[in-house]
């Protein structure tokens, strides 16, 4: 028996064994497949993450690609725009000296800016003065002159305009400075605010084919554009005014009201001077008449002491004369009180 129970317990302790060796075995494979699924999550997070950052990158490389598509049609289209408007400025410098002679050329131009102002004058500028600068009189004049006033009459905005052209067959190129100054001096002796040259002169140079152009830096005020910037021209130069105008009226507005805040100081001021003058004139004279009238009741006091003075002397004679007798006034006098005695005896 006890072999058989010791063989019995080495079996159960075997097979204890057994089970724990086993149960390690399911541990060690389950954390196994835990590791497993892990690692797999951390790879899939990864394989995440840059499947984002890759989205992100194309994102940004498609949103490039478009901005450098558009970059790219926004100077096709700057440089078409400019290339049109060179072509139509061609276009318009060709035919416009298809049309002129020699003996007309100075003319047309100005002309042609004529026509062009009087198409749009009733609508656009119905109360502005454009006309030929025909006074001479301080020895050179302008071709035009714009004035425009508003409603009220108060001119707001004048412009010296002087119309430049020439033949391409002319010998002697000019350039649009050459007449900067004495532009100038017509724009000022006219009293002009603004001096614009409309010019066909150097019709090569870029500069002055791409638009407006300021020559303020010569000449104050100054401008130099191709006819077809004619009108344009006046509209940006007239609502610039236009704008100015109304900021002068605001700023009139205050400025009068502060004027009028001013001269009412000054009225109240006024005011408390004359006041206060006319206070210290009364006053000094209310002093003086309450100096007199101390003097006087001084006076009357005075009066009145000696009248009461007066009174009782008057009755202190009174009683002296009521007291008065023969007796007392004969006293010292014997004589006379024997006269007196013998007259009461005879009565």
């Amino acid at each position: 028996m006890d072999a058989l129970s010791k063989l019995e317990a080495a079996l159960a302790e075997r097979d204890s064994k057994v089970a724990a060796l086993e149960a390690k075995l399911a541990a060690g494979e389950t954390e196994k497949k835990l590791a497993v699924a892990e690692a797999v999550g951390r790879k899939d997070k990864e394989l995440s993450e840059k499947a984002a950052e890759l989205i992100e990158l194309r994102g940004k490389l498609t949103s490039q690609e478009n901005e450098s598509k558009l970059k790219e049609k926004s100077l096709q289209e700057q440089y078409e725009g400019k290339l049109k408007l060179k072509d139509e400025q061609i276009e318009y410098y060709k035919d416009f000296k298809a049309k002129q002679s020699t003996k007309m050329v100075g003319e047309s131009l100005e002309q042609h800016c004529l026509t062009q102002f009087n198409s749009l004058r009733m609508t656009a500028f119905p109360n502005a003065y454009f006309e030929k600068d025909n006074d001479a009189r301080t020895g050179s004049k302008g071709d035009f002159i714009f004035r425009e006033s508003d409603e009220d009459g108060t001119e707001f905005i004048s412009i010296m305009f002087e119309m430049k052209n020439e033949m391409d067959t002319t010998a002697t190129k000019h350039k649009n400075e050459d007449f900067f100054k004495e532009l100038d001096k017509d724009r000022r002796e006219k009293g002009c605010e603004y001096a614009v040259l409309v010019s066909l002169l150097e019709i090569d140079n870029e500069l002055y084919n791409n638009g407006i152009v300021d020559v303020s830096y010569r000449y104050p005020k100054m401008y130099v554009i191709r006819p077809q910037f004619f009108i344009p021209m006046i509209t940006l130069l007239r609502n610039a005014a236009l704008n100015s105008l109304k900021y002068q009226r605001e700023l009139e507005v205050v400025r009068n009201q502060q004027i009028d805040i001013m001269h009412f100081e000054e009225n109240m001021n006024a005011f408390k001077d004359a006041f206060g003058r006319n206070y210290r004139l009364a006053s000094e004279k209310f002093q003086k008449a309450i100096d007199e009238i101390d003097k006087t009741i001084d006076h009357l006091q005075k009066t009145k002491e000696a009248l009461l003075s007066s009174e009782n002397n008057l009755r202190l004679a009174n009683n002296k004369a009521e007291e008065l007798s023969v007796k007392k006034l004969t006293k010292n006098a014997p004589s006379v009180k024997a006269m007196f005695d013998d007259l009461n005896g005879k009565k």
